[in-house]
């Protein structure tokens, strides 16, 4: 039967829903500097000449409207950039490795799996944000050279790169989201008023993903309408689909509560759905929210209906009567969507900046048969040391010293001889004078 109602529609792309995804990014290794000397004919002391190595590449995610879902990490989990390349004679630098850029859909939230701390949120396309940044490139012996050092015959290792377990969890970017019980109709609801085409039938929890349609009034903006998985008493604690559900009704601007007209108590449900909202996020409790009693064809519904829009009413709440399977009703509710959502503020795109670690400069800790030193700074340049240079090693020492990590050793009974570990390279305890 055709639809009468003044709307044009169009359905979003159609595919395997997946919302969440664990994956292991690593950034790339510096590449290390280099010792070299310049040798040429009627040149005298040529001097240093090594270079510095290429930075390693970073791991970038950047969010693409082309994808709608985080199915194609079910396929590939582990992700490397590129690696500096070495320093070499003449002053040539390493080339820097290329970053490896991982495409999510907007709106997806990317998590450290083992902290849970927000690394980033994209929501707009091409919104970039680097999760794991690429180790150093190590400096070549003609960065050492000074008055007293005129032949330099040390050089820097490359920084390793840094390993992350992310969390992507995609929360649907949509205008309007249909929440309800199991089986209220809110997929009937969406197939009536998009081009959607939702599982729908007459058991619950036939809605396992959320569904996505477009609404398209002739004469006013288009907005994206979701219909989410239905909710159940203790959702907001991980029942049924739980929070699994609830957290992509933090993108919608605007919801619409459905209820069943001819249940047994339409507002009891419709109540019950407000409670496990406001338990999972009281930010959901205050945004705009519509109120609509479905099935209003059946006989029982037009009864039920007088009194569930009196209640709703006393409260302040619009609430409309509509019947899914017929179309009726549906299209002035969606002309006051439209007429809602033009007064209501975008969702706006919100800074993208990996949260970089913060630690303490160093500290001590005692192990079995050594001292730990840890901290950013320390470690990184530990790992920069090569154990089998001697003036790397003095370097590594005369830094300990100025920072103050020498001193704190001593006061935690560090003798000249102990060993100290450092991320995971072992040095011996030298005091200076």
């Amino acid at each position: 039967m055709a639809r009468t109602a003044p709307f044009c529609v169009s359905p979003l792309g159609r595919t395997m829903f997946a919302d969440r995804a664990e994956v292991s990014v690593r950034s790339g290794d510096g590449g290390a500097g280099a010792i070299s000397f310049r040798h040429e004919k009627y040149v005298p002391r040529g001097g240093p000449d090594g270079g510095d190595g290429g930075r390693g590449g970073d791991v970038v995610a950047v969010a693409d409207a082309r994808l709608s879902t985080l199915q194609d990490f079910r396929r590939r989990r582990f992700f490397r950039a590129a690696d500096g390349g070495p320093g070499r004679g003449a002053l040539r630098h390493g080339a820097q490795g290329e970053d490896l850029v991982i495409r999510v859909p907007p709106g997806t939230v990317i998590r450290d799996r083992r902290t849970g701390e927000v690394l980033a949120d994209l929501l707009a396309d091409g919104q970039r944000a680097t999760v794991c940044r690429g180790g150093r490139g190590g400096r070549g012996n003609a960065r050492f050279t000074g008055p007293s050092r005129r032949a330099p015959r040390t050089a820097e290792l490359g920084e390793p790169g840094s390993e992350r377990e992310l969390l992507l969890e995609l929360r649907v970017l949509a205008d309007v989201g249909l929440v309800g019980m199991p089986n209220a109709g809110k997929s009937s609801l969406l197939a009536a008023a998009t081009m959607a085409r939702p599982q729908v039938a007459e058991y619950p929890f036939t809605t396992v993903s959320p569904n996505l349609g477009v609404v398209r009034p002739l004469e006013a903006a288009s907005f994206v309408l979701a219909d989410v998985p239905g909710l159940i008493e203790g959702a907001h604690r991980g029942k049924g689909l739980g929070q699994r559900f609830l957290q992509h009704l933090e993108r919608t601007r605007l919801l619409v509560v459905v209820a069943d007209l001819a249940g047994e108590d339409p507002f009891g449900d419709l109540a019950a759905v407000r409670r496990e909202m406001g338990l999972y996020s009281a930010q959901l409790l205050g945004r705009p929210w519509v109120a609509v009693g479905n099935k209003y064809d059946l006989p029982e519904a037009q009864g039920r209906w007088p009194s569930f829009a009196a209640r709703l009413e006393e409260e302040g709440v619009e609430a409309f009567a509509v019947s899914a399977r017929t179309g009726a009703g549906v299209a002035p509710l969606l002309h006051r969507l439209g007429e809602m959502l033009a007064a209501l503020p975008a969702l706006t795109p919100t800074a993208a900046e990996a949260v970089q670690e913060t630690v303490p400069q160093w500290r001590i800790s005692r192990e079995e048969d050594a001292f730990r030193v840890a901290g950013t700074e320390v470690e990184r340049r530990a790992l920069m040391t090569d154990p089998r240079d001697a003036e790397a090693m003095v370097r590594m020492h005369r830094y300990l010293r100025r920072c103050g990590a020498e001193r704190a050793l001593r006061r935690a009974g560090a003798v000249a001889g102990d060993r100290l570990r450092i991320a995971d390279r072992e040095f011996l305890f030298h005091t200076g004078r």
